[in-house]
């Protein structure tokens, strides 16, 4: 691999209505919850797309700072995550605009839906996040390598401003039609930029994110 960057479409990862459920906040599956969610998933799955841009690149170590071959960071988080590793995976990811533009349709004339949709927009992007992982997950297998948990600009103390060389190297609005405002939010909403880390041995690491992440208070916080 090398730091050229590409581009994947993926197919629709299977449907968790479990965590769909989980991220709208009900706390049980009831008949008029699990309808709801039935026509949102209808309204929906037609309109949302899979695509993940990537690169690859190598990483050292200076003192305090990870260098990342495009820029030097202080993060003792990212630094956790990536000790073992001696490259990674850069990558943007998202399942497009339209979701979006029904979750501000709804947010005006359904809350309900628009909470749904909302909920539908958080399992699509992870299911997509972890069909990637998985991919790399294999091809790093194959070299007898193995992968760390994927970090995002914003876990722990990895500052969020991280996302303009993010963006600045791999390009993702003519990659995947991905955006960054000034304010550090991305269009469309329901996308995720991460790291993958590659170790040259296997690595035993974190059941989830959440255990690389100091917000214990966190709604969505899954028990490790």
């Amino acid at each position: 691999m090398n730091n050229n960057v590409y581009t994947k479409v993926f197919d629709s990862p299977p449907i968790n209505r479990k965590e769909i459920l989980r991220y709208a906040g009900a706390k049980e599956s009831l008949f008029e919850t699990e309808a709801l969610l039935d026509i949102c998933l209808s309204e929906v799955m037609d309109k949302l797309t899979y695509k993940v841009c990537c690169a690859h690149f190598p990483l050292s170590f200076c003192n305090e700072c990870i260098d990342l071959s495009f820029m030097k960071i202080k993060s003792f988080a990212l630094r956790k995550n990536l000790k073992d590793c001696s490259s990674f995976v850069l990558f943007a990811a998202t399942v497009g605009i339209e979701l979006d533009r029904l979750i501000s349709r709804y947010g005006r004339i359904s809350p309900s839906k628009a909470l749904m949709m909302q909920a539908i927009g958080a399992e699509r992007i992870e299911s997509l996040c972890d069909a990637f992982d998985n991919m790399v997950a294999d091809e790093a297998r194959k070299m007898g390598k193995s992968t760390m948990q994927r970090f995002s600009p914003g876990y722990g103390d990895f500052p969020i401003d991280a996302q303009k060389d993010f963006f600045r190297v791999l390009d993702p609005y003519r990659k995947i039609g991905l955006s960054l405002n000034e304010s550090l939010l991305m269009s469309p909403s329901k996308s995720v930029t991460a790291i993958i880390g590659i170790a040259d041995k296997e690595v035993k690491t974190a059941k989830t994110d959440c255990g690389l992440c100091n917000k214990k208070d966190c709604t969505f916080r899954r028990t490790l």
